[in-house]
């Protein structure tokens, strides 16, 4: 089947009757559940699937994909629709597979600081549960998203500059291929120089390949003291040069976060906070107490030399909370600038180096569009997002916002960047992937999507353009 071709309805029909047969009242048709499965939190268009089955075991999800497999019915794989480029959006119809009854947490080995869980397992639920442990583990997306799609995705979020993303916490995977086949991608071992890195090509891969089972991460250990501070520039660019200077003088943070006014507009009227509403970073510190107190000084000193101003420390534990839910619920406050407006959330990354450069030159393009665009970004590893706000039914709007997406890529990718750092490439950037990677990297891509999954059933239509 090519990427771009559709199957047959009563094949679709037949896949739909043989896996009603045997998990019964787990295979859904009904229009609401269709429906809710048939987008994330993305502004592409809603696409359902034409059945929704609810996963419970990895045989079971074997079995399901074997059925598919022989009548080529699509599958899309759904976690908690997290998702912000359209991954689970089922473009060719076919079968969801819900994962989220796949919550299972089957070992914690604190003195190898690492666990075993299933793919439905959230990121809230593993901390809770090991928390008595002293370990945690640290990539958040700023969102209850579940640990089998964030490997899918390759994710990252606010602790990224310490930790790294998903590809630096998964030590292997158990993956259902499209014809049922189950791989294990790799042990336990911290590391490992046998063969291909399995591991790593199915991380990212958004569901193209195959469908994520199990999950061997590694944990961190909980910091003895940990305090956060926020501190106001007045304007974008000496905020993004202390953070440069920052990294460069080996002062380790867990977290460096970057809003611009308008998103601290918008986080002042969601959160009740009285955030000076100019550009603002948000730091997190962490270690023991004598770290953590040079740390923090040393920042305070630079972010001065910056014309950083109201440096304001965070030590408790529930003014540190308070300040990094405030940045959790950015986005949800993004949309109280404007409200019934569609939100189009993109994010590139490039060379720390380049920061300044990217953003600046962002900034003028949102000016000159007119529209209300917050920045917020995960700047400690040059990562920066934007949430565009517009109406769907204006097309000069539309244009605009496709327009400001479209130079910010080719902005990044100009400044040896990547177009997507940590949302993906779904069905939203696939069209700048040529332009990144080249024709025969693309073409490599494609040869690697086909030998996987010959019959083209694995999520279709995302990712290769």
């Amino acid at each position: 089947m090519s990427i771009e071709a559709k199957p047959a309805q009563a094949s679709v029909n037949h896949a739909e009757k043989k896996l009603a047969a045997i998990f019964g009242e787990r295979m859904v048709t009904a229009t609401a559940i269709r429906e809710q499965h048939g987008h994330g939190e993305s502004w592409h268009p809603h696409a359902m699937p034409d059945a929704v089955f609810y996963a419970e075991t990895e045989e079971e999800v074997c079995r399901a994909l074997s059925i598919c497999s022989e009548t080529c019915t699509p599958v899309v794989a759904f976690g908690a629709g997290t998702s912000v480029e359209g991954q689970v959006q089922a473009v060719h119809g076919g079968l969801s597979i819900d994962l989220s009854r796949m919550n299972r947490i089957l070992a914690v080995r604190p003195e190898d600081m690492d666990c075993t869980v299933e793919a439905g397992v959230t990121r809230p639920q593993l901390n809770d549960h090991i928390r008595d442990t002293g370990l945690f583990f640290p990539v958040d997306p700023a969102a209850e998203a579940t640990l089998g799609g964030m490997a899918a995705t390759r994710a990252s979020g606010t602790n990224a500059v310490r930790y790294g993303t998903m590809k630096d916490m998964v030590l292997s995977l158990r993956v259902v291929l499209s014809d049922g086949r189950v791989v294990k991608t790799g042990q336990r071992a911290r590391k490992s120089a046998a063969g291909y890195d399995l591991t790593r090509l199915f991380i990212g891969s958004e569901g193209t390949l195959g469908i994520i089972t199990t999950l061997n991460l590694k944990l961190a250990g909980r910091p003895e003291r940990m305090s956060a501070a926020v501190c106001s520039f007045s304007s974008l660019r000496p905020a993004v040069e202390s953070v440069v200077e920052i990294l460069q003088a080996g002062v380790v943070l867990s977290r460096i976060e970057l809003a611009d006014a308008v998103q601290m507009r918008a986080i002042n009227l969601y959160s009740k906070t009285d955030f000076r509403e100019e550009p603002t970073l948000f730091f997190e510190f962490s270690g023991n107490e004598a770290s953590v107190t040079h740390d923090i000084e040393v920042v305070r000193s630079l972010v001065g030399s910056h014309g950083g101003t109201e440096f304001r420390c965070a030590h408790g534990d529930e003014e540190r909370q308070k300040l990094w839910q405030a940045r959790a619920m950015a986005v949800y406050a993004s949309k109280l600038l404007r409200p019934g407006a569609k939100g189009l959330s993109t994010d590139v990354c490039v060379p720390i180096s380049n920061l300044t450069t990217c953003i600046d030159e962002t900034e003028e393009d949102v000016k000159q569009s007119g529209m209300i665009a917050p920045l917020i970004g995960h700047v400690g590893d040059g990562n920066f997002h934007l949430y565009i706000l517009f109406d769907p039914n204006e097309v000069e709007e539309v244009k605009r916002v496709e327009w400001i997406n479209a130079r910010l890529a080719a902005r990044a990718i100009a400044l040896e960047g990547t177009c997507t750092g940590e949302h993906g490439v779904g069905l939203g950037k696939r069209k700048f992937l040529e332009a990144e990677h080249g024709a025969d990297t693309l073409s490599l891509m494609r040869a690697i999507k086909m030998a996987i999954d010959p019959l083209n059933i694995m999520n279709p239509g995302k990712m290769l353009p």
